[in-house]
């Protein structure tokens, strides 16, 4: 069984959490002192493009993923790529959370792409916390 070297049970709550700590403190201010940081629905739009991979990785009997979806995992990483190049501020939170070296780590194991989604919910959820409400 390959580990990923970024993430882990262990630790991929907290390295969400300081991710999103350090996006916060390096994002400009608003006039109210408010960071100008990726959305949350941005970042939501992320997860969606995951959680159809997600489901059917849920339901394999396999601990190895197949070619079908590492091919999928693979096309996951060019649209982040991709979503990178359209807004600064997506290419800021997916290069502080470090999310293509993740892509990259999953590999063909199971338990690593449940992993990354655990990371991506958790993202999710440290953002919603010290961000608050879209602006």
């Amino acid at each position: 069984m390959s580990r990923m070297k970024t993430i882990d049970e262990k630790n991929c709550v907290r390295k969400a959490e300081d991710a999103i700590k350090r996006l916060t403190l390096k994002a400009k201010k608003t006039k109210n002192g408010d960071p100008i940081m990726v959305t949350t629905s941005k970042i939501r739009n992320l997860l969606a493009m995951s959680a159809d991979i997600y489901n059917n990785v849920i339901l394999m009997q396999e601990d190895k993923l197949d070619d079908e979806v590492i091919g999928r995992i693979e096309y996951l990483r060019m649209r982040f790529v991709y979503e990178c190049g359209r807004d600064p501020k997506v290419r800021a939170f997916v290069e502080e959370a470090n999310l293509l070296d993740i892509l990259n780590e999953i590999g063909d194991e199971k338990k690593n792409y449940i992993l990354f989604n655990r990371y991506m919910e958790s993202l999710i959820a440290y953002h919603r916390y010290y961000r608050g409400k879209d602006l």
